[in-house]
């Protein structure tokens, strides 16, 4: 298994989170590792751009003081003096009015409800956090869960509306699962005294992935930006090699890290129909993010979700109130945010028709914003941002490895019943090169 001294290749096909923590783990133990990412920075959806000379990540992003992964592998590379931790409000939008509902007291004060189904709403997540088997709930869909627990009347004025925002035509076909694990990990985010603390880092989380990529130069390794992987090289039912616009690399094994259609495709034209179908029976939301430059901030929230049918946003986040201003350039960054289908026509409009349509939404909800407030604006797309957790998942997900020895997969699709985020991709990652380096003698 080595070669003049050095262990054999080991490509890792994707520059985001899981693949960096996938190719770090495995450079640390000595191996010759090749990530490949095919755009120009890596990150993923993590990735940065720049905002009047600083950085800002593409797709709003947070953390959790319970996210172990990432604060350990921040650790690992002398990171963690970038992690911040910051009080935040979070709001939902109704009827043309906000109201927060993340305490105790915020509950009771939710006019939209009657007293009794305030109560019943206020106990939903006390019910969610008694729950240790996440098992008991997969056959059972979000929308069946939450009408048992809270009746139909907190969920059609809460709940369904949200579903419906961000999962469109399939939000019927939701687990209970996923909206369990989502509640769960929201309430264990209060501080003592009841307060909401979220993290965010400094430099932005595409400022994290540079720096891990760079550790894994620094242990050897190479890291190619530009470099999208075109399709593997298989033979008597074992990967050979990647190939690439600029030739094929030799490998003993590969880590494929991107969405599972994705990886689908790099095996098109093999002897793995049944294997190809199963990666391809996963679902997935779209994403369509609009972020603005502004020069006075919406509102103190930092995150409102909207729960109003005729606004096409599923949330809108005020970076800015959860990191300095200072830290965008001293300007005030807003994330809208839609998750739809990819055929979806707001998910094809090019930035000038995207903004032109979100505009008078953005007003009717700020009526105070002018269009003379907006000093710039970008766009940015995933066409494969969420993986849709249907009812009896577990018996949908893919194993990390596959029917095609030394070929694994590590995605956001088999992080359940967590949902997607930087720190189960850095776990998944680590998980994966664990197994890798088991498998190959590493």
């Amino acid at each position: 298994m080595e070669v003049g001294g050095k262990k054999l290749n080991v490509v890792v096909i994707g520059g985001g989170f899981t693949g960096l923590s996938a190719a770090y783990e495995l450079a640390r133990r000595g191996v010759a590792i090749t990530v490949l990412e095919k755009e120009d920075k890596v990150g993923g959806i993590s990735a940065n751009f720049k905002v009047n000379g600083f950085y800002v990540d593409k797709f709003y992003h947070h953390f959790f003081n319970s996210d172990e992964h990432l604060i350990r592998l921040a650790g690992e590379i002398g990171f963690s003096d970038r992690l911040r931790y910051a009080p935040t409000k979070t709001s939902v939008y109704i009827g043309g009015n906000f109201y927060r509902l993340s305490s105790p007291l915020d509950v009771l004060r939710f006019r939209p409800l009657g007293l009794v189904d305030r109560i019943r709403l206020g106990m939903l997540v006390l019910r969610a956090r008694g729950i240790s088997d996440w098992r008991h709930l997969e056959s059972e869909t979000a929308e069946q869960w939450l009408i048992k627990r809270c009746g139909k009347r907190v969920y059609a004025v809460v709940w369904e509306p949200l579903l419906r925002a961000k999962f469109g035509s399939f939000a019927r076909e939701v687990s209970a699962v996923w909206f369990w694990n989502k509640l769960v990990l929201r309430g264990g985010s209060r501080n003592a005294a009841g307060s909401e603390m979220l993290g965010y880092i400094a430099g932005g989380f595409g400022t994290m992935a540079e720096i891990l990529a760079d550790k894994i130069r620094m242990l050897g390794g190479e890291v190619l930006t530009g470099s999208p992987a075109e399709s593997l090289v298989i033979e008597n039912g074992c990967v050979c090699g990647v190939r690439t616009s600029e030739g094929t690399i030799d490998t003993r094994a590969v880590i494929a890290t991107p969405a599972l259609p994705i990886i689908a495709d790099l095996l098109e034209g093999g002897e793995t129909k049944e294997y190809i179908d199963s990666l391809r029976r996963i679902k997935y939301m779209a994403n369509v993010c609009l972020v603005l430059e502004l020069s006075k901030s919406l509102s103190d929230i930092y995150w409102l979700n909207i729960n109003a049918p005729d606004v096409p946003f599923t949330g809108i986040v005020e970076h800015t109130n959860l990191l300095p201003i200072e830290a965008c350039g001293g300007r005030y960054i807003v994330y809208l945010s839609k998750y739809l289908e990819r055929d979806n026509s707001v998910y094809n409009m090019n930035g000038e028709e995207l903004l032109e349509f979100s505009l008078p939404h953005v007003k009717r909800i700020f009526a105070g914003l002018e269009r003379e407030q907006i000093l710039g604006y970008h766009v940015f797309k995933s066409p494969y941002a969420q993986p849709l957790i249907e009812c009896h998942y577990s018996k949908f997900i893919c194993p990390t490895e596959t029917p095609i020895r030394g070929f694994y997969i590590a995605t956001m699709a088999q992080v359940y019943p967590q949902d997607r985020g930087v720190n189960y991709a850095v776990r998944q990652g680590r998980q994966a090169a664990e197994i890798v380096s088991g498998n190959h003698g590493y």
